[in-house]
């Protein structure tokens, strides 16, 4: 299974940007899927002028993250709070590319505040189902991010460990049956 990790936060300096570092090596280490990360500081889009609907309609400078996108079996979305929503970055890539169809979403916020993005999140609970993906409905809500992760994405506050572990046993529940269901319905 192909497990895209999109960071979302825009910003040079995003602490958010820490727990996708840690997600991608957290996965490659206690999974056998294809990891990947799609970090939208990568990625200069202009606002939304086309859906990009299948790799031979993107933009050739665009081809590489079509690639990821496309070829992705489920997503892991990490993202700051911004103004009580996700990242608008986030939404201008996703608007992007076509419904996301029976793919497994993971939730993920953070924030140097006690809340840890909790209002982003359920925002990103309406964006899902507008792209038809599946949210897991265990989500990775992350307070006190500048406290829990340093700037290589290395986990210090080992008491979040549990936080962690939860999520991903969800997440890969949710998309590990997705993808099964998928195959055997295409079969």
């Amino acid at each position: 299974m192909n497990i895209q990790i999109i960071s979302s936060s825009p910003r040079a300096v995003s602490v958010t940007h820490r727990v996708a570092l840690f997600l991608v090596n957290y996965f490659k280490k206690n999974t056998t899927h294809e990891i990947g990360l799609i970090d939208v500081r990568d990625w200069n889009i202009g606002l939304l002028q086309n859906v990009w609907s299948t790799l031979e309609k993107t933009p050739e400078e665009y081809k590489p993250l079509a690639e990821k996108i496309f070829n992705a079996d489920a997503f892991i979305i990490v993202t700051p709070e911004y103004n009580g929503s996700y990242s608008p970055a986030l939404q201008n890539l996703m608007d992007h590319f076509p419904k996301q169809s029976r793919k497994a979403f993971g939730l993920v916020t953070a924030s140097p505040g006690a809340m840890g993005g909790m209002r982003a999140s359920q925002q990103l609970l309406l964006m899902v189902p507008a792209l038809f993906g599946i949210a897991s409905p265990q989500m990775l809500i992350t307070p006190l991010v500048d406290k829990k992760f340093d700037e290589e994405g290395n986990l210090i506050d080992e008491g979040f460990s549990k936080n962690i572990d939860l999520f991903a046993k969800e997440f890969l529940w949710l998309a590990e049956n997705i993808a099964v269901k998928t195959t055997v319905e295409s079969i």
